[in-house]
């Protein structure tokens, strides 16, 4: 398909890393004033090459045309200040400065006032771009202060900012923006994406499919770093795009239901009227060995302030909790993991990866006295251990010494789950273990999850979606402002409808 006036093209693009090659003789054009959606499995190659778009990467053949002229960008800034501005999928935020800091961070020139930066000058603009993105929040604040959505909407609303200051092209590249977003959020970014084609070209990269045919235009598909397919949105479907990702249909069993355990093992988790303040109170549930637990309810409902909670990040102000009929603290995340809880953070790059350290580094991080002897690592033990679990769980990765900042978002997320396998959790926390991975990989965090409750592990969802979390949970907790307003069943045959749910959320 050829794009009328073209204003991004890549012509025959490679790149490589030690032992991969992320992108093979990429083609692909954006025309003005069009949302072009980008999807494949996580280590297709997505994010490399919107970060080679943004200047992050360098290219090592072919050529990136923009605005009819070839470009190599030496940095961000470079490619920002030349009309491409990128969303990052893990979050660019300093949280220490500001909202209107975080907005025009490196633009400070443009609030001198006599060598000093005008911050009232600063506040003022930055109100202008956060009225873009709908976001009511005092832009002298800092950003800390912010849940992740509302820090999701300053990303973007830096990236608009560039609209009104170049007198050329923009593109957006808005890399997983709705991972973290409710619907509400999502249909207000959609209506800005809309908005904003009046007047700059979109590249939108989600794990979502129905999202992207919603949003885009045009959407190419990657695999292994190569385009397999580009369609129309018009002309496509959830089910044919799913089937070029990943070179097979979609399971019909998606969530594994057919795996669902029906008989439980003995209650290996008690909780007793456990709150903290301003966030729930008074939860009081028991968990077996071998069951879901799936908790659901709308942001600020308390689950996950919970889920925290049991992994020793927000300590209790009260009630307790037992594992195997003893009480356990959980005032720090330490506590927590030595009594027996394995937790999966929602943000990963911050909380539940190390990413100088090797994937196997990650793996064994809980586990540590397992692999050593006398104070010595011993490395050829810990090397087998963490290429059977390579293999098992299908990680993209040229070995277990590799960075994981250099894997996908999908395939650190396996780590993760490994690493408490690994180190032999009786509970797992789970707080949205599908976030920001594709359907493929989803698929086998899936499997992981029932593998896990087959060995006994007692298992505390969060769920990205609610199919998700009616899919894979035995029970369900409906939470609503801090307090249980509803239990469901869902064993197979017998799940609860959404609005079942929904109507207890809200």
């Amino acid at each position: 398909m050829t794009a009328v006036n073209p204003v991004l093209e890549l012509r025959n693009v490679t790149k490589e890393f030690p032992g991969v090659r992320a992108l093979d003789c990429v083609n692909i054009h954006v025309g003005r004033n069009e949302v072009v959606g980008l999807i494949g499995e996580n280590g297709a190659g997505k994010s490399t090459l919107v970060k080679t778009l943004a200047g992050i990467h360098r290219i090592d053949e072919g050529e990136l045309i923009f605005e009819g002229e070839p470009k190599s960008f030496r940095s961000p800034r470079d490619a920002f200040n030349h009309g491409l501005a990128m969303v990052f999928q893990e979050q660019s935020i300093i949280q220490t400065l500001t909202v209107a800091e975080n907005i025009f961070l490196g633009r400070e020139r443009e609030f001198l006032r006599f060598g000093v930066i005008d911050k009232r000058a600063m506040n003022a603009a930055a109100k202008v771009e956060l009225a873009k993105v709908h976001l009511d929040c005092d832009p002298a604040q800092k950003c800390a202060r912010l849940d992740f959505a509302a820090r999701q909407m300053v990303e973007i609303a830096k990236a608009l900012s560039l609209d009104g200051r170049l007198d050329g092209d923009v593109v957006i590249l808005l890399d997983e923006p709705t991972s973290v977003l409710e619907r509400r959020e999502i249909d207000l970014l959609f209506g800005i994406i809309r908005e904003l084609k009046a007047k700059a070209s979109i590249i939108f990269i989600s794990h979502r499919l129905d999202e992207v045919l919603e949003v885009s235009d045009r959407v190419y598909v990657l695999r292994d770093g190569a385009v397999v397919h580009e369609t129309t949105s018009s002309d496509a479907s959830i089910t044919g795009l799913h089937e070029h990702m990943v070179g097979r249909q979609l399971d019909h069993q998606y969530y594994r239901e057919n795996k669902q355990r029906a008989a439980f093992g003995n209650p290996v988790l008690s909780v007793r009227d456990l709150s903290i303040d301003d966030e729930f109170s008074n939860l009081s549930f028991e968990l077996a060995e071998g069951e879901i637990l799936g908790l659901a309810g709308v942001v600020g409902s308390g689950r996950e302030a919970f889920a925290r909670c049991l992994g020793g990040l927000l300590p209790p102000s009260g009630g307790e909790v037992l594992i195997d009929g003893k009480p356990v603290r959980l005032n720090r995340p330490h506590q927590a993991v030595n009594s027996g809880f394995g937790f999966v953070p929602s943000e990963r790059k911050s909380e539940g990866i190390v990413t100088g350290l090797s994937v196997a580094e990650n793996m064994t991080l809980a586990a540590g006295e397992r692999f050593s002897r006398l104070g010595f690592i011993r490395f050829e033990k810990e090397r087998t251990e963490c290429q059977s679990w390579i293999d098992r769980l299908q990680i993209r990765t040229p070995s277990s010494k590799t960075p994981m900042q250099s894997l996908s978002g999908g395939n650190q997320q396996k780590v993760v789950l490994s690493k408490w396998q690994i180190f032999g959790s009786k509970v797992a926390v789970l707080d949205h273990p599908t976030r920001g991975i594709d359907v493929g990989a989803k698929e086998d965090v899936y499997e992981l999850i029932r593998e896990m409750a087959d060995q006994g592990v007692a298992i505390v969802l969060l769920g990205d979606t609610l199919e998700e979390v009616i899919g894979l949970s035995n029970r369900i907790l409906v939470l609503r402002d801090g307090e249980v307003s509803a239990s469901f069943d869902a064993p197979v045959g017998g799940k609860p409808d959404q609005l079942d749910l929904i109507s207890k959320m809200v």
